[in-house]
This record gives C-alpha cells, structure tokens and sequence, in this order.
C-alpha cells in the first residue's frame, strides 16, 4: 500500500511538473505569435505609406521644378525600405524615408500654390494618417518584444526558452538621430 501511495505521489508530481511546462511553453507560443501579429500590422502601415509617396510625388512634380533632387531622395529612399528585411533594416530604412519626406515637407513650404491644392492636401493628409498609424503599431509591436524578450529571459521561463531554442526578438527602432531630437520652437 506505501508502495502505491510513493508511486502515486511520484506521478501527481511529474503531470504538475509537465503541465506547467506545457504552460511555459505556450505562453512563449503565444507571445512569439502576438510579435509575429505585430509586426504585420506594422507591414500594413508601411506597404500604404509607400503606396501613397508615388501620388504625392506626381502631386508635387508640377509645382516644385526646382526640387527635383529631393523628389529623387525620396523615391530611392521608398526603394530601400521596400526591399529592406529584418526590423533592423527596415527601421534605418524607414528612417531615411521619414528623412526624405521631411525635407520635401520643408521644401513645399516654398510654393504657396502647391500647399493649396486639394490633392496635395487631401495625400499629405492621408501620409500624416498612415505615420500615426505607423507609430502606434511600433509601439505596440515594441511592447509585445518586450513581453516576449523578458518572459526569454526571466527564470524558471528561460530555461524552457532555451530548451526549445525561442530567440529574442529585436526592437523596432529610430534609426535617424535626428528624429530623437526635441524640436526647437521659436516665437521670434
């Protein structure tokens, strides 16, 4: 009869100790799959605002003769980020597109025609849309590595991590130094 209750207690002990393995592991399941989601959404955001830039560059191509050298930038910019993969290539890429419509931004302000006109107008606000969009979705995706890299990381969850070789995930990025900096603003 003590045999029995030993071999009893031996076994409630190993399925305790299974189960909350299989726990561990679809939880880190779970969270890969939610980055995963993540990051789609983030594909999402950057696949329309790379569909809105060739509109707007046709918008603008009218009215800013002059420009045509930021025009170019922008365009081998949106080349890069598309063809860019993994979120640290695509975070730089991203960047220097972010930079390339900042100065188109800046050099419309010279034509107080183009900023006028409906089209211009309705693309740009569409593009300031789609960059909200797009920084929501960083900061979601950014939150849901975090979740996954620290439940990676802390113990006892590390070592299930490990047994079945579930990587970090890297963050999504700025990677312009410029776009960290707090504008100026100048009533002068």
């Amino acid at each position: 009869m003590g045999g029995l209750v030993g071999l009893l207690v031996v076994v409630v002990l190993l399925v305790i100790v299974v189960g909350w393995l299989i726990g561990i592991y679809n939880g880190l399941v779970r969270l890969r799959n939610e980055v995963k989601n993540a990051w789609s959404q983030i594909d999402v955001q950057l696949k329309r605002r790379h569909d809105l830039i060739p509109n707007l560059i046709e918008t603008v191509k009218g009215y800013m003769t002059h420009e045509r050298g930021t025009l170019e930038n922008i365009t081998k910019a949106r080349s890069m980020a598309m063809s860019a993969t993994g979120v640290e290539a695509r975070g730089q890429a991203e960047g220097l597109l972010s930079q390339a419509l900042g100065q188109l931004r800046v050099a419309v302000e010279a034509y107080p025609d183009l900023k006028a006109n409906q089209n211009f107008l309705s693309l740009q606000e569409e593009l300031t849309s789609t960059e909200n969009k797009v920084g929501f979705s960083r900061q979601s995706y950014n939150d849901q590595v975090m979740q996954l890299n620290n439940k990676i990381q802390m113990f006892p969850s590390n070592i299930v991590a490990g047994m079945f070789n579930f990587q970090q995930e890297k963050f999504f990025e700025i990677a312009a130094p410029e776009e960290r900096e707090v504008p100026k603003v100048s009533f002068t």
